[in-house]
């Protein structure tokens, strides 16, 4: 079954040239089955790109999914054409008396900086507060993940000397977890991170369930025990070439980065990266949506509310 998305998102051309079925509004309307509704909060600069990333990966699956996109009101976006927000995004305001069966909130580049210091950060405060009583399951990713381990659970996040990025190894510890099923004991996400929190703060928090880590990258993914949250802080929507895009353009800075680990074949930036993580992350979306999201959400999306109180 296909993702429905709007007329003209610029997504859509890129998913259909890569086999993927994707449904537009026109061709939704004559559809007599229920959709999810899956909000994306997108805190990205690269508005385009991380669209393409995540609609990619919540397409394949059997179901129908109506993702809508949201962007903040308190702060505007730089590196994204207006006519590309105003025709595709809304606004908090717009949707805060409706519920959504899922909702993903994306990272940001904004290491280092304390989240009192962000620009939205009130507004995304009442975003996550909102979420709890508006939204079946809420997915958090990377900046995501400690902006809304911090808001729920007061758990602060500790920047990292140099900046985490590359390929690295990932252990399950819950296997018998639905949100595994397909999964490798060990399976490969890539990084891009230069903050962490601590295990220890995490597995004292009682309503938190850790799912995987990393020897080398820390906590990985996490939920809450009612399975109403989520946490990753690795990236398996990456596309091949994210990470690369990320050195390239720390380097032409004058940054001096340190290689991607894992990442490029001996090394050498000038050779392709070899996709590890594809598999990972196209069984992660799909079955986040499917045991999280569509198997316990109310048919009447409206009763979210009233569950949640």
């Amino acid at each position: 079954m296909p993702i429905k998305i709007k007329d003209s998102l610029p997504a859509q051309k890129t998913l259909e040239s890569e086999n993927i079925f994707v449904m537009t509004e026109y061709r939704a309307m004559h559809q007599d089955i229920r959709p999810l509704h899956v909000l994306v909060l997108n805190l990205m600069p690269t508005k385009i790109e991380t669209e393409t990333q995540l609609l990619r990966k919540l397409s394949n699956t059997p179901l129908q999914v109506d993702v809508e996109f949201l962007q903040t009101a308190s702060y505007q976006p730089r590196h994204v054409e207006p006519s590309h927000l105003d025709t595709f995004y809304q606004v908090f305001d717009e949707i805060k008396d409706r519920t959504f069966d899922g909702m993903i909130i994306t990272g940001a580049p904004l290491d280092y900086t304390a989240f009192e210091d962000v620009d939205y950060w009130p507004e995304l405060c009442e975003i996550m507060k909102w979420s709890r009583t508006h939204v079946h399951c809420t997915l958090h990713m990377c900046w995501g993940v400690y902006a809304g381990l911090y808001y729920h659970y007061g758990i602060d996040k500790v920047d990292l000397p140099k900046k985490l990025s590359g390929i690295y190894e990932h252990y399950i510890l819950k296997k018998s977890s639905p949100l595994f099923r397909g999964f490798d004991d060990i399976f490969y996400a890539p990084q891009s991170r230069a903050m962490t929190v601590e295990r220890e703060a995490v597995e004292k928090v009682p309503e938190l369930e850790l799912l995987a880590v990393s020897d080398l990258a820390g906590v990985t993914i996490l939920k809450t025990r009612d399975s109403r949250q989520f946490f990753i802080t690795c990236h398996p929507e990456y596309d091949s070439d994210t990470l690369a895009k990320e050195y390239f353009r720390d380097r032409d800075k004058g940054m001096e980065p340190s290689l991607p680990v894992n990442y490029f074949p001996d090394d050498d930036p000038a050779r392709e990266p070899v996709v590890r993580w594809r598999s990972t992350g196209q069984l992660f979306y799909s079955n986040w949506l499917n045991y999280y999201v569509y198997q316990s959400t109310p048919y009447d999306v409206g009763k979210i509310r009233e569950r949640s109180e």
